[in-house]
């Protein structure tokens, strides 16, 4: 079962949700985009590659090759779309991973000024916390030593067996966005005082902004369980999927300084001050990880579900119902990336230890969407 909010329904805890005030430049306050098609299509056209032991970060660099995290071994491999081919590149030093648990090598995301300082930044479990750092990607030294030592830029992030987050990304902003867990301990999602259970919005440097909603703190939003994905839409609204307890994942509109309720509620609760989400979905339907923003659309990789979800968007609202592509089709689905705005990457994450792997399992997919 899945409930979302049409354009008529009503909106609860903080009311209608409004553009990030971090939009990206020119963006305006009313939509100026039309409503994505209620139906749309999604193919594979190709795999792009095989063979990639629990991937999960994904960072495309701007030559169109993507840098590929694998979670329990803590190394970062090439993948050159064009000529199939993955070849690590090196391994992050201090990386943590207990089998059967998620913590590990997880989001990865490029500068935004990759082309002159090329640096890549890693959010990734310790023995002792979680941590973000950012690393001198050279492709001149030897193939397995391209990595430079990591420069932790934040640490501190509470760690545990699950619900470590992970998700990293910079926003038109510049700023770098991550998704964090609440490591399993419910009370740290509504403890201001910890990074646990929340977004968390930083410069490059790992330093809080000056117009974060509360000055001096890393906080953009609280109340959440879990979050996995992180993505922008045309206009600068921040969208974020978030795993559920045992029954609703959510896709959240994300206000800055907004609570969004875990875990005093879970779903649409239509309970102030909480933000409900804009679509929610039954545990087995989704788990949801990674989105991506393509055609006006967001584009959610579910793990237990095994299936691809489009939710089109009309501004802040979903347009229609959304669509399940690939049921059961390739298994548990991780990270999705936008190429361009009918062009997707999708990983799958059947060797992550919760998954039945097939043969050339992990994979990289390149779908063509609308």
């Amino acid at each position: 079962m899945v409930c979302w909010k049409g354009e008529d329904s009503q909106s609860y805890g903080h009311g209608p949700a409004a553009p990030s005030q971090h939009a990206a430049p020119g963006a305006t306050a009313s939509a100026t985009l039309s409503a994505a098609p209620a139906k749309g299509t999604a193919k594979v056209t190709a795999t792009v590659a095989t063979g990639i032991a629990q991937p999960w970060g994904v960072a495309q660099l701007p030559d169109g090759t993507l840098l590929v995290a694998s979670r329990d071994s803590g190394r970062i491999s090439l993948v050159d779309p064009a000529k199939h081919t993955v070849t690590p590149i090196g391994t992050v030093p201090g990386v943590s991973h207990t089998q059967g648990g998620e913590a590990g090598l997880l989001g990865l995301a490029a500068s935004p000024h990759f082309g002159s300082d090329h640096l890549i930044y890693a959010y990734f479990t310790t023995e002792s916390d979680n941590r973000i750092a950012r690393m001198l990607y050279d492709p001149t030294r030897a193939k397995g030593d391209q990595l430079g030592a990591p420069d932790t830029i934040l640490r501190g992030i509470p760690m545990g067996l699950i619900h470590n987050g992970g998700r990293i990304a910079f926003g038109p902003d510049g700023m770098l966005y991550a998704g964090t867990g609440e490591t399993g301990q419910r009370g740290l999602a509504q403890d201001v005082g910890s990074l646990a259970g929340k977004i968390l919005r930083m410069t490059p440097d790992g330093q809080p902004p000056k117009d974060n909603p509360v000055p001096g703190s890393l906080v953009y939003s609280t109340g959440h369980r879990n979050v996995q994905g992180l993505a922008w839409d045309a206009q600068g609204r921040l969208w974020a999927s978030e795993f559920g307890q045992d029954r609703w994942d959510e896709l959240n509109l994300i206000k800055p300084g907004g609570n969004y309720g875990w875990p005093v509620v879970e779903g649409i609760a239509h309970r102030a001050p909480y933000i409900d989400p804009v679509v929610q979905w039954h545990t087995d339907e989704a788990s949801p990880s990674g989105i991506a923003y393509a055609g006006g659309s967001i584009w959610m990789a579910a793990l237990h579900g095994q299936r691809l979800w489009r939710i089109p968007l009309d501004g802040p609202r979903a347009a229609a119902p959304p669509q399940a592509f690939f049921t059961n089709t390739y298994g548990r689905l991780r990270t999705v990336v936008a190429v361009d705005a009918h062009t997707l990457l999708l990983t799958t994450s059947n060797t992550d230890g919760r998954g039945s792997p097939h043969p050339g399992d992990d994979r990289v997919l390149q779908l063509t969407v609308s």
